[in-house]
């Protein structure tokens, strides 16, 4: 059976394998320098197009304030419709109650000259 003779590490072997380790998280550290650089122009992005959409919302506020307002006017007119068509409504109700009051009455003139033209008749 051979056995393989493990090697001892020296001083400079460690000093040696250090100095790798360094580089590599030196390494490393860039890495995450970049990527956190990438990040922060894609977060500058997003802000930039979150500008652009608050503007666009800003505008679509205008837009909709001038249609409230629009809206504001159409309701006022629908009242002043409303108003009149009550006022003739109410007009016209007047009239009808006339029209039958009147009817009502010559009737009633009418039973009462047929009533007396029977009792003369008699």
């Amino acid at each position: 059976m051979q056995t393989m003779t493990r090697e001892s590490w020296t001083d400079e072997r460690l000093d040696e394998f250090g100095k790798r380790m360094d580089e590599r998280f030196d390494r490393v550290d860039e890495r995450f320098v970049a990527v956190r650089q990438e990040m922060k122009q894609g977060f500058e992005q997003v802000d930039e197009r979150f500008k652009e959409v608050d503007e666009q919302f800003k505008e679509m506020d205008a837009r909709f304030d001038k249609v409230d307002a629009r809206f504001d006017k159409a309701d006022a007119r629908f009242e002043s419709l409303q108003r009149e068509m009550n006022l003739r409504f109410e007009g016209i109700h007047k009239s009808m109650f006339h029209g039958l009051l009147g009817i009502v009455g010559v009737t009633v003139t009418g039973f009462v000259g047929l009533a007396s033209l029977v009792i003369a008749q008699m």
